[in-house]
């Protein structure tokens, strides 16, 4: 049973550049430009009126966007959730400008171990990390450690909350890795491994979707039976002002706003593309969270009981669960 008919999420690509090269990302290999300021804020009120909640910033890199702070300010004034996620490289740098405009700001990080986690992201990030931890923490800001799992530093998960999360009074978002595209990401995590996980996001000031944990032990979507609702649920936008269709990671379809985005979303070629979501050749075996999170909360099913504990958590962690039902 469909919960919600209207789109939960904006993917909002303000550039695909990046200041990293991450292993298990491709994004930072595409050229691009940057979103401009007139284009948000047109396509803010479309989001608006199509009954988007969230706008997740994102990149590359989005404080590579010198206007980020504008944008994300902008959102909030319109009454959206913000979030951004940042290698934290330019956070200290920055910190000043995003204070209290971003209502879940995470910063990357994957190893308690300083090489590790630089070699992963192509570049020496780690001690940016834990300078901007600091940096946050001096302004009352209440970043989340976003962990991208995989089963060569599955181990260091215990030593991250131990050192880094709870002394420091944050959030650690547990991340499954996944594949798409050719970005391969290793040996997939046995179902004991994931037990560990499940186990591991129960404890205190931890968030794991557990919606991610059933899916991959199901083996992924089914076109037959798709769980994936990525078009119904997201709008995607790319830097160049389009709307990108099925999700960015498929990318079959892209349409020029041209200022025009409600509109658009409910026209016959959308509307059309939206009824292939989850069912397209490429989608079978996806296990991609970023579609996979909102696709969970508007249908009723056994992923939706299984997310809502966990996503219940992080909200009331976050002080953002009345605004999510209002």
């Amino acid at each position: 049973m469909r919960l919600r008919s209207k789109p939960v999420l904006c993917n909002y690509y303000v550039t695909y550049r990046c200041n990293a090269k991450c292993s298990f990302c491709d994004i930072w290999e595409r050229p691009s430009p940057y979103i401009t300021l007139d284009d948000v804020a047109q396509n803010l009120r479309d989001l608006k009126r199509l009954g988007v909640q969230v706008i997740d910033f994102t990149g590359g890199e989005p404080l590579l966007h010198r206007q980020l702070d504008q944008m994300l300010e902008m959102a909030q004034q319109m009454g959206f959730i913000t979030t951004v996620t940042t290698n934290a490289m330019l956070y200290p740098k920055l910190a000043g400008r995003l204070k209290g405009k971003v209502d879940m700001l995470h910063f990357s990080l994957d190893s308690a171990d300083k090489q590790e986690h630089d070699t992963g992201r192509g570049v020496a990030c780690y001690d940016f990390v834990m300078e901007s931890i600091e940096v946050a923490k001096q302004l009352g800001e209440r970043p989340d450690i976003l962990f991208t799992v995989f089963k060569h530093n599955l181990h260091q998960l215990e030593e991250v909350y131990q050192k880094v999360i709870l002394p420091n009074n944050l959030v650690l978002i547990i991340n499954p890795a996944f594949e798409y595209n050719t970005v391969a990401t290793g040996e997939q995590l046995s179902p004991a491994e994931l037990k560990y996980l499940s186990d591991f996001g129960k404890r205190k000031q931890v968030y794991l979707n557990e919606g991610f944990v059933q899916l991959r032990l199901d083996g992924g979507n089914h076109i037959a039976k798709p769980v994936c609702k990525a078009a119904s649920t997201t709008l995607v936008i790319s830097p160049e002002n389009e709307l990108v269709l099925p999700c960015y990671h498929l990318g079959t379809k892209t349409f020029p706003i041209d200022g025009k985005l409600y509109d658009l979303y409910s026209s016959q070629e959308v509307q059309a593309l939206k009824q292939q979501e989850g069912r397209l050749p490429a989608c079978q075996g996806c296990t991609i969270n970023c579609y996979m999170q909102p696709s969970f909360a508007v249908e009723l099913n056994k992923y939706f009981w299984k997310a809502l504990p966990s996503t219940l958590k992080y909200n009331y962690l976050k002080g953002t669960w009345k605004r999510l039902i209002a």
